[in-house]
């Protein structure tokens, strides 16, 4: 289901010291107000690191919530997919604060 949603990914090379990142420019993932950015990185050692940024509003009222994780992967799309589903949960338990805050 959402590994399809991680392809095409974009390599860049040359990054500080040969790091290169992997993003999916492509497909980024909305949902509601929020816009979700996953981004894996490789490591020196080969291993890959995970981020993601959640954004939601525009124009100067723009939030940008960044999430760097410790867990290493042993390629670029298990770290954007473990980015994406960490991000969605976020995003959950966002909204079900919210509905409980009106009920």
């Amino acid at each position: 289901m959402l590994a399809s949603r991680l392809f095409p990914l974009l390599y860049v090379p040359g990054l500080r010291w040969g790091t290169a990142i992997f993003m999916n420019y492509h497909h980024l993932i909305e949902v509601g107000k929020y816009r979700v950015s996953p981004l894996a990185t490789q490591l020196d050692d080969g291993g890959f690191s995970a981020s993601v940024s959640i954004r939601s509003g525009k124009g100067s009222g723009t939030h940008d919530r960044v999430s760097r994780f410790t867990r290493l992967f042993d390629n670029a799309p298990a770290a954007l997919h473990y980015a994406t589903e960490h991000a969605l949960a976020w995003i959950g338990e966002r909204n079900s604060h919210n509905t409980r805050a009106l009920a």
